[in-house]
Order: structure tokens, then C-alpha cells, then sequence
């Protein structure tokens, strides 16, 4: 017998800590509903001081001895390479991810943001970034953090807030248990997040044997909680006694594929449904049932019946404060809550009913229950007028009775990639004024067509999240809308997609400023102060030209197609150039930012200054403390008289 053979025959394998990790997560695999695919769909990263002769060896071997075990994609910016990880498994609803991995010190670091974000969305994905030596024998590195009060702690000890498991290898020993915790934590339907596991890079180079048995495929069940048969039952009978019940729809809706399930509970009971960020698509916008966004960037629909609602009950939604308007959008005296979720934190919330469990067959249970329960002909009628009338709002913001001279308007540009999108097409988008006005006017045609990561609101995720929408699916087009600051903060994964042969379309709207934050400047009597790209002047204040920032230039200095317009017309053309092409293209256009969207008569809680000089702050103020009226804690008094 060779001494090749005789090894692989061997009940260990001889491996660096680097080379088995790698081993161990390609063979990981997850399965739902009797359907499985890796976990992993690669590993994302940058190599330097740290990683780069242990996980980056250990990736070379693998896509020489193991093609497509493991692919590794090479990003541009560590932080949006976690933006890529968490929009793919976005987009494959928490099926698949990526790995990322990262040198050690700033390299590390720059993932802190992705990770906040992954875990405030509750989305998978597996940070490795590398840590000094174990053994300690060279310290200080370069690039260590040297503290006088511990010699344990790294600046990768900043991720522990952050993710939703943390662990460190510092044995070869240690790492079977660390992995498996890891992978525990990224399969975990409610406690899912960014997972941080740290290696040593002097630990990641040292080989050890490893028994064979932990690198066979392990398949991770994504399971479906059911709900507790007395909770359901009492749900349906608050169902039942409600008079206007509305639904609010969140991201647990897409994760639990529970879309089909929900449109026929709503069309059996007629009960209307309102959307949160990460809920929209849950129910398409053509749908009667369907009012659209609800909350501070909600439409007058969705708003005005939360706003009298008696039950209101939550599906896979954490109440954000867009969603419930700060605590102000449901007024009703006697409003009652049913929330359906698999995680704990979110079915207590508003004092509701909690049913623990899943989106899916939780609705198949309760339209079982409710039976043949509807809402009122006049309550159907109500609905249906108010979102003819909010749709009437929309189609006069895409198409402006009185085009203004000059610029678009951000609503024309929302308007005519709307329109001239495919219904499959994918939008994508994060921050700055953007993601409201997406929220209240887009109208979604497909069930995964809208994506803007609104739990963190990171200024810089749309083109790194494009980059991962697109690598989930390849078959839909991703047209990304992203403002001047956001483009400015992380526009570099655009090389990426072009190393990839990646496509996808992004739309830069520049309006010379922080759009969003100025209008909420003005609002709140500052004036939008520093919200402004100008020059320096003699005042000492930044209010003199605007600044000769040419993006499009920029964009296509990084190697990406750059289409610029002016016109209504000559936007139309490019979206059609873009359909056309089979790569990335930046389409550029200057908007005006003092046209607002659609008003949603509603409220976002930003405290005031109470004492200021200044006439417009003093202004804002009394109008914070008119709207701090109508904000309320929710405390059921009917469930209180149950448990009593």
C-alpha cells in the first residue's frame, strides 16, 4: 500500500488549523423543508499580516486540490465584504452565506460595522478574522493592541456586542467545538447573526490530526417552530371579535416563504396588510389586501387604518421605531396585539400575544381556526378607497403634472426604474433619503424584488449588497439606487463585481449632500447644517459653491460603464441600455434634493433641542411636543384581565 493510501485510509488526516476549518465549513450543508444546499456558498476577504499564510494557504489548497469545495472571491473593502455576505443570505432567506475572512488589527476591525448589521437584521454570516500570536513569543506585532490592565484582549474582542456568537481558537483542540458552536448559532432560525470566530495566526499554520469523522457532510435542519395550541386558539378568537384588524408584515414573512400563505389567509378574511422595510414583497403591492408601507415612511393607507386599528397583528416584524411610527401609529384606546414570531425577544412585544413560532404554519393554523370569518363590507370598502387614493399620490409624484426646469426629482427617478424594470428585477438600497421614499412609493411585483437594509441603515451596503444579490441569483438584474454620500463612503466593490463579471445596474443620484439627513436637519430647526457638500467661504461656514465632485468620472476610473443624463428621456434610455448589457453599469443623475416625497401623515421620534436661540429650533420644538402626544406604551388591559 502506498503511504498516500495508507494515510487516506487512516481514521485522521494530518491538517493546519487553517486547512481543516476550511475543510469542515465546505462540508456543512442545511436543509429546509426537504430541500439542501451549502451553507457556504465561499469565502469572502483580503489577505495580509495574519491571514494570509493560514486561511489564504489553506484557500489556495483547497481550489487546487478541491475545485469548488470552496471558492474565494478577492473584495476591495473589508466591510463590504460582509455587506456582500449578508445580502446573499439576505436573498437566499438565511439558507446559504458566505465566509469572510480578514487580516489581523484594522483589517479585523472594518468588519465591526458589517457585523453590527448582520446582527441587528439577523442575518448569518461567518467573520474570520485573524488575532495575534498565541504563543506570544514575537509580541508586540504590528498592528496589536497593547492594553496595561490584560494581556487577553485584541481589538477582536470588539466584536463580542456585535455578534451573536464569539469564540477564539487558541488550540488546535479547541476548534472542532468552536466551528460546531458556530455553525449552531448561524442555523439558528431566531438567534441568527454574525459570528465571529477569531484564529491566532501562528495557531492557524500549526497542523495537528484530526479525526476524518469531522469533515464528512453535516446537514443543519432549519426547522419550523409550531405554535402552542392554547395561544393559537385564543389568537383565532381575538381574530374573530376584531372589527379592524390589520396585519403588519416583516422580514419573518420571507425567511419562513410564508408569501403564498399569507396572500390567501388575507383574501379569505379581507384583512388589509401593511409592510415594514424588510416585510415589503410579503404581499405585492397590486394586491387589494396590500396598503403598502406602514410607519414614518409608511402611505397615507397604511397609516390611516393602523392608525384606528383594534388588533393588530405583527408577522415576523420587530416594531421598529419606523414601523409603529415611534410608538404613535396605533391610537385605538383598546388596541390589542398578536405576534407571531420566532423569536422571543419580538413576541413579547407591545404586551401582545406571543405565538412562538413559524410565519408559515402558524397563518395555515389560524385560517383553519378563524373559519369563516371576514371583515365588514364597509371596513373593505374603506381599505380599498384609501389605497386608490394613495396610489393616485404616487403616480402624481413618478409623473409631475408641472415637470420642474432642470433637475429630476428623486420621485421621477424612483418612478422610472419602477416602470421600466423587469417585475423579477431586484432593488436594492440602505440609507440616506432613498430607502423612505423606496418604502412608500416602490411598487413590488415580485415576493424577493425589493432589498434595502433598513435595521442598521448603513451608508455604503448598496453596492457590496447589490454585488450579493446578484450572486445568489444571476438570473435577476439588481438595480441598485444609492446616493452621493452613500457612494462616497463604499463604492469600491464595484471593482469586485467587475473581477467577478458580476452585473449589476446602479443608479447614482447625486444631490450634492446628505439628502435625508438635511431635510431631517431642517425639520428639527438646524437649517440642514453640515448636510451640504459646499466650500468653505470666508464666513467659516461650508455654504459657498458646490464642491467640482464628479462621480461619474469616479465611477468609471474603478472600470464600470458610466451612462450619464439629464432627462426624463434620457434616463429612460439608459435603464434600457442596462437591460440589454451583460455587464455592471452606473447610471448617473443629478436630482433635486428640496423636492420631497409623498407626505406619509406620520411621525419619527428625534428629540429637539428644549432651549435654543434660534427661531426655527424653538419652532421644532413645540411641533416635537404636539407629535410627543400621541406617543403611547401599549399594555393590553384585556390580556391583563385573562391572566387575572
Amino acid at each position: 500500500m502506498s503511504e498516500r493510501a495508507e494515510s487516506e485510509s487512516s481514521e485522521t488526516i494530518k491538517l493546519t488549523v487553517a486547512q481543516a476549518t476550511i475543510r469542515f465549513l465546505a462540508n456543512q450543508w442545511t436543509e429546509r423543508d426537504g430541500a439542501q444546499q451549502r451553507l457556504f456558498a465561499g469565502t469572502l476577504g483580503i489577505f495580509g499580516h495574519g491571514n494570509v499564510a493560514g486561511l489564504g494557504q489553506a484557500l489556495l489548497q483547497a481550489e487546487t486540490d478541491e475545485p469548488g469545495s470552496m471558492p474565494y472571491i478577492l473584495s476591495r473593502n473589508e466591510q463590504g465584504a460582509v455587506h456582500t455576505a449578508v445580502a446573499f443570505a439576505r436573498a437566499k432567506n438565511r439558507t446559504q452565506t458566505y465566509a469572510v475572512t480578514t487580516s489581523i488589527g484594522p483589517g479585523a476591525t472594518n468588519m465591526i460595522t458589517g457585523a453590527a448589521l448582520a446582527t441587528i437584521n439577523r442575518i448569518p454570516v461567518l467573520l474570520l478574522p485573524a488575532d495575534g500570536f498565541a504563543a506570544r513569543h514575537a509580541s508586540p506585532l504590528l498592528q496589536e493592541l497593547e492594553r496595561p490592565d490584560a494581556g487577553d484582549i485584541s481589538v477582536n474582542d470588539a466584536f463580542r456586542p456585535v455578534s451573536r456568537y464569539f469564540d477564539r481558537v487558541s488550540r488546535p483542540e479547541q476548534l472542532p467545538a468552536a466551528l460546531l458552536g458556530a455553525m449552531r448559532v448561524l442555523t439558528d432560525v431566531a438567534e441568527t447573526g454574525a459570528v465571529t470566530v477569531c484564529f491566532p495566526q501562528d495557531v492557524q499554520a500549526e497542523a495537528y490530526d484530526w479525526p476524518r469523522a469531522l469533515f464528512t457532510k453535516r446537514v443543519w435542519h432549519l426547522g419550523r417552530p409550531q405554535p402552542e395550541p392554547g395561544l393559537l386558539n385564543r389568537a383565532a378568537s381575538m381574530i374573530s371579535a376584531a372589527r379592524r384588524p390589520v396585519i403588519i408584515a416583516g422580514g419573518g414573512v420571507h425567511y419562513s416563504q410564508a408569501e403564498e400563505t399569507l396572500r390567501s389567509f388575507v383574501e379569505q378574511t379581507g384583512i388589509p396588510v401593511g409592510l415594514s422595510q424588510a416585510g415589503k414583497g410579503a404581499l405585492l403591492d397590486d394586491h387589494a389586501q396590500c396598503l403598502g408601507a406602514v410607519g414614518s415612511t409608511g402611505t397615507t393607507a397604511a397609516n390611516a387604518i393602523a392608525r384606528d386599528a383594534d388588533l393588530v397583528i405583527g408577522i415576523g416584524t420587530r416594531y421598529s421605531d419606523f414601523t409603529t411610527a415611534s410608538r404613535s401609529a396605533f391610537q385605538d384606546p383598546g388596541v390589542r396585539f398578536i405576534n407571531i414570531n420566532v423569536a422571543g425577544l419580538d413576541s413579547i412585544k407591545e404586551a401582545g400575544l406571543p405565538l412562538l413560532a413559524d410565519a408559515r404554519d402558524t397563518l395555515t393554523a389560524l385560517a383553519g381556526l378563524v373559519g369563516d370569518y371576514h371583515v365588514t363590507q364597509e371596513y373593505a370598502a374603506t381599505i380599498g378607497r384609501l389605497k386608490t387614493e394613495w396610489d393616485r399620490i404616487v403616480d402624481d409624484a413618478y409623473h409631475p403634472a408641472t415637470p420642474t426646469a432642470g433637475l429630476l426629482s428623486q420621485n421621477e427617478v424612483i418612478g422610472m426604474v419602477n416602470e421600466h424594470s423587469d417585475p423579477r428585477d431586484v432593488l436594492v438600497c440602505a440609507a440616506g433619503s432613498m430607502p423612505g421614499d423606496l418604502h412608500k412609493m416602490w411598487r413590488t411585483r415580485d415576493k424577493g424584488g425589493y432589498h434595502v437594509e433598513y435595521g442598521y441603515s448603513c451608508m455604503g451596503y448598496e453596492i457590496a449588497g447589490g454585488l450579493g444579490v446578484r450572486l445568489a441569483d444571476p438570473t435577476r438584474d439588481v438595480f441598485v439606487m444609492v446616493g452621493d454620500g452613500s457612494y462616497l463612503m463604499l463604492a469600491s466593490e464595484l471593482v469586485t463585481a467587475i473581477q467577478e463579471g458580476v452585473k449589476i445596474i446602479a443608479v447614482l443620484v447625486q444631490n450634492h449632500g446628505f439628502a435625508s439627513i438635511g431635510s431631517l436637519s431642517e425639520s428639527l430647526g438646524s437649517q440642514r447644517f453640515g448636510t451640504r457638500y459646499r466650500r468653505r467661504t470666508g464666513s467659516g461656514r461650508l455654504d459657498g459653491d458646490f464642491l467640482p465632485v464628479d462621480l461619474a468620472a469616479n465611477a468609471a476610473s474603478l472600470g464600470a460603464e458610466v451612462i450619464r443624463t439629464n432627462t426624463a428621456a434620457e434616463f429612460v434610455t439608459a435603464i434600457e441600455v442596462a437591460k440589454t448589457a451583460d455587464h455592471s453599469i452606473v447610471i448617473h443623475a443629478e436630482t433635486d434634493p428640496f423636492i420631497d416625497a409623498p407626505d406619509s401623515q406620520s411621525w419619527w421620534d428625534v428629540p429637539v433641542s428644549q432651549v435654543s436661540t434660534l427661531d426655527s429650533t424653538q419652532q421644532a420644538y413645540q411641533a416635537y411636543q404636539d407629535h410627543k402626544k400621541a406617543q403611547r406604551i401599549y399594555l393590553d388591559p384585556h390580556e391583563a384581565k385573562d391572566v387575572n
